[in-house]
């Protein structure tokens, strides 16, 4: 489909259904570094949507299953749909719920540990404090940017947005880098929303990013120009030069790498990205959200999203989210 045609709703659709694909297509190959041992293990290289070997992080979960990153995606995902904007009470009182329980046994991170040991100690001091849901851990992964694209999508033409994803970023990730970040990326999937290709939304990003913090914006305007001065590079190996870790200032040019290379392609993209190895389930959630928007549902290979075994549940939430959005 000519991008031009897209409508909201169809940018929309593939903006937060890319984020659920491209999460879960990485499951068995997630945290992988070693592409010697990648390839042991996925001869010819990983296709997408493998079972995770027993002894890997996310054993014994199945293909089709999300990350606890496409885990927390979906308890954001919930709340968006629920009030139709950003309530942090809702969000933390549905985080809470999932990743607090006794019978939570998928994968804890940093953020979502510290988050957790954060508000157990706020509750230990004073227990009948309000909590102000911004006690989120000191920590600078792939978090909040691999859930936010429902945030953007019910924020993208308040005025206040970047302060909103500050808000957002700060429930699990009270980290100034985190923030900035995450503010950059967002503003590059809102400007992809509004029908901006790639290019323009990551060089307006370059532009304003000095804007929100004269050292962490300039970090990452030299991330952006390092991805584009590495397009002539094949994927895995800028990826490498990178960083395939989930810390922010390896994983964000390295998600940008692989759409700056393939963005003309939803699959073929986020095949690059699964290749890479190392954090690719955080990069797949930000890559397939900025490409969803771009392209819309249409550019997703029609048989991924049903793979997802959370996907009846993801299509009515976001069938909610886009009829609130486009009343």
């Amino acid at each position: 489909m000519n991008p031009s045609a897209l409508s909201l709703a169809d940018r929309i659709r593939g903006c937060l259904w890319g984020q659920f694909v491209g999460d879960a297509m990485c499951l068995g190959s997630h945290w992988i570094y070693n592409l010697g041992e990648m390839e042991q293990k996925f001869p010819g290289g990983p296709k997408g949507f493998e079972a995770p070997a027993e002894g890997h992080y996310h054993y014994p979960k199945e293909p089709g299953d999300l990350t606890h990153y496409g885990e927390g995606a979906l308890v954001m995902l919930e709340s968006i749909a629920s009030q139709g904007h950003l309530d942090l009470a809702d969000y933390w009182l549905r985080f809470f719920e999932n990743f607090g329980s006794p019978e939570y046994v998928g994968y804890l991170d940093k953020a979502t540990r510290g988050t957790l040991e954060n508000f157990a100690q706020f509750e230990e001091q004073d227990p009948n404090a309000t909590y102000h849901f911004q006690g989120g851990a000191d920590d600078d992964q792939m978090c909040t940017v691999s859930r936010f694209a429902p945030v953007v999508v019910a924020h993208r033409e308040d005025p206040a947005l970047l302060d909103v994803i500050a808000s957002c970023t700060r429930v699990c990730q009270n980290n100034p880098r985190a923030i900035i970040y995450a503010q950059v990326c967002a503003l590059i999937l809102k400007d992809l929303l509004d029908g901006a290709d790639f290019n323009a939304a990551i060089h307006h990003a370059r532009e304003v990013a000095p804007s929100l913090d004269p050292i962490i914006g300039g970090e990452v305007r030299r991330k952006i120009d390092a991805a584009i001065s590495a397009t002539l590079d094949e994927t895995t190996l800028a990826i490498q030069k990178f960083g395939q870790a989930c810390p922010l200032p390896q994983s964000f040019p390295s998600a940008a790498i692989c759409v700056l290379k393939h963005g003309h392609s939803f699959s073929k993209a986020l095949q690059a990205n699964l290749r890479a190895g190392g954090d690719n389930a955080g990069r797949g959630a930000l890559i397939g959200a900025w490409l969803g928007a771009a392209h819309g549902y249409v550019a997703i290979p029609s048989e991924w999203p049903m793979r997802l075994r959370a996907a009846p549940r993801i299509e009515a939430l976001v069938e909610r989210i886009i009829a609130n959005a486009t009343r």
